[in-house]
C-alpha cells in the first residue's frame, strides 16, 4: 500500500472548524470514546481549542495530505505526564496514515515518556502507538461521554 505525503504543520485558527466536523463523525466518536459532554457545541470547541492554541505546553500540529486537513496531532500535559493525541477523519483510517503521522510527530516532540491512551477496543489507535514503539503499561476505567457508559482504556507509554 502507498502511503500518502504527509506534513504536519502547526495548528492554527482557521483549523479548528474543520477539526470541530471530525468530531460530528459519531462512530469515529464513538471509537475515540472520551469525548466533550455536548460535542455538538461548537461555541464551546471553539473556545476550548483556541485557548489551547496558544498554551506553551501543548503542541499541537494539523496533518496534511496535499493541501487537505486530515486530521490534528497533539501533546498536553496531564497530571504532570505528556500525552499524546490525535483523531484521523475516517474516510483516512486504515491506511497506514495514523502510524505515519504519529512518527513524524515524534520526530518533532521530543519528550520522553511521553504516554497515549486508546479505548480498549479501539484496536487501530492500539496498532498505531505500538508501531511506534508505545508499549501498554497498565489499563484504568472513565466515563465515556460518547458510550454514555464507564469503559476501560489501555495506558501506553513510550520511554
Amino acid at each position: 500500500m502507498i502511503i500518502p505525503s504527509i506534513q504536519l504543520h502547526p495548528s492554527r485558527q482557521e483549523d479548528l472548524n474543520r477539526f470541530f466536523v471530525f468530531q460530528l463523525d459519531d462512530a469515529a466518536g464513538k471509537m475515540a470514546a472520551f469525548m466533550p459532554k455536548d460535542h455538538t457545541d461548537k461555541a464551546a470547541y471553539m473556545e476550548k481549542y483556541t485557548k489551547l492554541l496558544i498554551d506553551p505546553t501543548i503542541n499541537m500540529q494539523t496533518i496534511f495530505i496535499d493541501d487537505n486537513i486530515i486530521g490534528s496531532i497533539s501533546k498536553f500535559e496531564m497530571e504532570g505526564h505528556a500525552e499524546i493525541t490525535y483523531w484521523i477523519d475516517r474516510k483516512y483510517w486504515g491506511k497506514g496514515i495514523a502510524t505515519r503521522a504519529l512518527e513524524r510527530f515524534l520526530a518533532l516532540e521530543k519528550i520522553r515518556p511521553i504516554y497515549g491512551r486508546t479505548a480498549f477496543d479501539n484496536i487501530g489507535s492500539q496498532k498505531v502507538l505500538q508501531h511506534n514503539g508505545f508499549k501498554q503499561i497498565g489499563s484504568d476505567t472513565g466515563y465515556a461521554n460518547a458510550r454514555q457508559a464507564e469503559i476501560q482504556e489501555f495506558i501506553y507509554r513510550l520511554d
